[in-house]
């Protein structure tokens, strides 16, 4: 029997993200590569652990129990990750679409000052965890609400306002700020997977026509800046993602957005914790000097 990582991570992220496709983009690879990695690991174990119809994919009775080992499996990989990173003088810290905006650099040089030994790392993921289920990294910024894993513990760190996002030859780009009701009838660019914005932030009356579905803040940006849809996300995403032919305009009636840190729930890390710690201290406003 030759049952290798990968074809344990691609069977969870396809158990987790509901379809191939999803599970590619979770992992950065192909859905090919995916497709591979799943057969491959049911011809080492001599049984069918996933069914596949043209709209879902569900564990079998066996496999489901397969799936289990396959998490704790992972789970152990995972801890061993953490435990040489502890040693590696490095914390890394994913996030969806932006880091924590105009906080992000007073951070690290307070990181910096804190522990001029230890690196800190800021990684790109896409995945629902952030990268954490795979041991990739040790902390995850995550927006709106805390990570749906009991793995995982998500601390609030602070809230962001939402900001919309105009195509700069919009009539709304000339004003100072926005409200909700200004998304009515248009088309607005959604991101379920990673993104802020859902359609249940507007009424019936107020809500916008059309919702084009997107991967990412790259196709969102590209969707906006060239006129085929608006888009609203936190202030992190308006300070951290300037493009030419997009403006940023807050949303003046738009609830904030809250700002959550994820780790795993056993990590008793001291790295982890001042990292917590700094980053809710980023979201406590300064006091005017008297």
């Amino acid at each position: 029997m030759n049952v290798e990582l990968r074809y344990l991570r691609a069977l969870v992220a396809v158990v987790d993200s509901q379809t191939f496709t999803d599970a590619a983009i979770d992992l950065g690879t192909s859905q090919a590569a995916v497709s591979r990695s799943v057969a491959a690991l049911e011809r080492a174990l001599g049984l069918r652990i996933l069914q596949r119809t043209t709209r879902n994919v569900t564990p079998t009775a066996a496999g489901q129990r397969i799936i289990e080992h396959a998490r704790r499996v992972l789970d152990e990989v995972a801890l061993l990750e953490r435990e040489a990173k502890d040693q590696s003088g490095e914390l890394r810290v994913s996030y969806a679409w932006s880091a924590l905006g105009r906080r992000t650099v007073t951070l690290q040089h307070k990181w910096d000052e804190a522990h001029p030994g230890v690196r800190l790392i800021w990684v790109q993921s896409n995945a629902p965890a952030g990268g954490l289920a795979n041991g990739s990294v040790e902390v995850a910024v995550v927006r709106r609400r805390p990570v749906n894993d009991n793995r995982f513990a998500s601390t609030l760190i602070g809230t962001e306002s939402r900001y919309a996002a105009i195509a700069k030859a919009d009539p709304l780009a000339r004003r100072r700020f926005l409200r909700l009701s200004d998304f009515s009838g248009r088309t607005i660019a959604v991101d379920h997977r990673t993104g802020t914005t859902t359609e249940d932030l507007w009424s019936d009356e107020s809500r916008p026509a059309l919702v084009r579905l997107v991967q990412g803040v790259d196709e969102w940006l590209t969707l906006i800046s060239t006129g085929q849809a608006m888009g609203m996300s936190s202030e992190a995403t308006a300070a951290q993602n300037p493009r030419p032919g997009i403006v940023y305009r807050p949303v003046r009636d738009a609830p904030p957005i809250s700002v959550f840190l994820a780790s795993w729930k056993d990590d008793p890390s001291v790295l982890v914790s001042d990292f917590t710690r700094l980053a809710r201290e980023a979201f406590v406003p300064e006091q005017p000097a008297l």
